[in-house]
């Protein structure tokens, strides 16, 4: 398909936060296309009907009228009692723009022939911009046979059409790997749940979109009190970042005087750094004070995993950091999630959107770990921060991740993910030593990116007013 035939297909965005991402064309806008003929599957309890009705409610909000025909034997008052707790659900366009159809009796009393003349008399009495057939299960239990459903879908296809309406069907599936109706129509979109021990977790996938390219695979997403979310993955969403990555010889400043002479002047501009040693190191202390220094017009962001908002102001005023006048300037933002049941993707993009918000240059993302214990798929780990640090150096941040290595002190301490250390370019070790039967803490650089740097182990203390670095080990008396 030319771009030229591509331009022709008008989008319909869905009002599915995610979705029209994975539903993306080329230069066009994501959605979908108008007139077309969709089958969205998936077992009882995913999410079929919510999502219907988001995508309706969404479209009546801005003037458009939807009819949603139920095959169910539940009733349109007990299914509105359950939408009523979601806040995209407006009583007031019922049943001006938002027209609940019962169709049991007509299948039921007249067959294939008896609901599609429903249908077709609904959508153009009531000029519909969008249909919903809900429980289309029993539609495929009613035909006589695979070529009368096939040629019921290419009945509601003429309709689709003809009103450029566009028409969603819902239904459990078959079990089948292919169905008589999913070659007729336009789309299929499945919602499957799925058991990954011990959690549970939702997925999206496309099955089929015509007319437009998608992002294949699963998608994380969730039912929450707006509806459905759709988290794209990570990898396919910014497989190609989102601008281009243009180099740039500026140093910034960490924060630690001693650590910048250090490093002959502080971190390469727009490189991902890992600050990585064992539990009370002094790793937080050191992202800490490099978000210090950020301001208005080059905002800092602290994405963090295991200190809330308080503890982290608390703890930087320990050190003579004013964390909360910061955030009362607009300089820092602290976007917190509390270690639970987090879906990697959806940690992913919650980052982007909070660095693109506000323009960020400074990320501090206390607590690596907490992500990568996010993943249900522990093999995608390294590739999905692969891409995650594409797209930040693209956009031109700094980062600071947190990585907290097994062990409290000595010698044999590796990085705790395989590979990931190929994935960011400047390595800063912060460990315990003993000497002389004393506890020193000590810190060095074991990478940076295309420059030279200090190459010794040095002690460093925790005082009033930070990190503080000193002579190397060999001196310490």
């Amino acid at each position: 398909m030319s771009d030229h035939d591509s331009l022709e297909l008008e989008r319909v965005p869905s009002g599915i936060p995610g979705l029209d991402t994975i539903l993306r064309g080329g230069l066009l806008r994501g959605g979908l296309l108008r007139g077309g003929v969709y089958i969205v599957q998936g077992v009882p309890g995913a999410g079929k009907t919510i999502f219907a009705n988001q995508v309706c409610f969404y479209h009546t909000a801005r003037g458009r009228r939807a009819v949603f025909a139920t095959l169910l034997a539940e009733s349109h008052a007990r299914m509105l009692q359950h939408l009523r707790s979601l806040s995209f659900f407006d009583e007031t366009v019922i049943p001006e723009r938002m027209i609940y159809v019962s169709a049991f009796q007509a299948l039921e009393s007249d067959g294939l022939k008896g609901l599609f003349d429903l249908l077709r008399r609904e959508v153009r009495g009531h000029r519909a911009d969008f249909l919903v057939v809900d429980g289309f299960l029993a539609v495929e239990d009613v035909a006589p046979s695979a070529g009368d459903l096939k040629k019921f879908i290419s009945e509601l296809q003429s309709i689709a059409s003809i009103a450029n309406c566009t028409v969603l069907l819902l239904t459990n599936g078959t079990g089948r790997a292919v169905c008589p109706e999913q070659t007729m129509v336009d789309g299929v979109i499945e919602l499957e749940d799925q058991i990954i021990a011990p959690r549970a977790e939702r997925y999206l996938r496309v099955r089929k979109f015509r007319g437009s390219g998608f992002l294949r695979g699963h998608h994380g997403y969730r039912i929450t009190d707006g509806g459905l979310e759709v988290f794209p993955r990570v990898e396919a969403a910014f497989a190609t970042p989102s601008r281009a990555d243009e180099y740039r010889p500026d140093r910034m400043r960490t924060g630690v005087p001693s650590l910048d002479e250090m490093l002959l002047g502080g971190l390469p501009v727009a490189t991902t750094t890992a600050l990585i040693g064992p539990t009370g190191s002094g790793k937080s202390t050191l992202g800490l004070q490099f978000l210090s220094l950020s301001n208005p017009d080059e905002p800092g962001l602290i994405f963090g995993f295991y200190e809330t908002p308080q503890r982290l102001r608390s703890k930087a005023a320990s050190f003579g950091i004013d964390l909360a006048g910061l955030e009362a300037r607009g300089a820092v933002e602290i976007v917190w999630q509390a270690q639970g049941e987090n879906r990697l993707d959806e940690l992913g993009h919650r980052l982007l959107d909070a660095v693109r918000r506000r323009g960020v240059k400074r990320l501090f993302v206390d607590g690596l770990g907490g992500m990568i214990q996010s993943a249900a798929h522990p093999d995608r780990i390294t590739r999905f921060f692969a891409v995650l640090a594409n797209e930040l150096r693209a956009l031109g941040i700094t980062t600071v991740y947190t990585l907290e290595m097994e062990g409290v002190y000595g010698e044999g301490m590796t990085i705790p993910v395989a590979g990931i250390s190929s994935l960011i370019e400047n390595l800063i070790m912060l460990r315990r030593v003993e000497i002389r039967s004393r506890m020193h803490r000590s810190v060095s650089i074991l990478k940076l990116r295309d420059s030279d740097f200090d190459m010794a182990v040095r002690d460093f203390s925790i005082t009033r007013n930070g990190i503080a670095i000193g002579p190397p080990l060999e001196e310490v008396k």
